[in-house]
């Protein structure tokens, strides 16, 4: 499998803690990337779209706020074990520059 887009690897993360809505996923992935990931509403209902069709997350529930529906999202078993393999993959990989960064040699 290739290494998941970043926002992706973000939402899925928002969602393994437990189902949200569109704008909780918008505010998790914000803090889970120390604002450095700013989902714009589109670009994250494409992608919740996009997850859902591929069965990573799957919709927990509706209910109505103020006259409008809310859809609830939770990860579903095989967006749960593509975020353990994305996870795994990154931590190898920032173990080997931790590893490298060690023995560089000292710059005079």
């Amino acid at each position: 499998m290739a290494s998941m887009q970043e926002p992706t690897f973000l939402i899925l993360t928002a969602l393994a803690s437990g189902p949200l809505h569109g704008y909780g996923v918008m505010q998790e992935v914000s803090t889970l990337s120390q604002g450095s990931v700013t989902l714009r509403t589109g670009t994250l209902y494409g992608a919740l779209d996009r997850l859902t069709e591929q069965g990573l997350i799957e919709v927990d529930r509706e209910e109505a706020v103020d006259g409008r529906l809310r859809r609830y999202y939770r990860l579903a078993a095989p967006g749960a074990s593509a975020l353990a393999t994305e996870a795994a993959r990154l931590r190898r990989h920032a173990d080997a520059a931790v590893t490298r960064l060690g023995t560089r040699p000292a710059v005079a």
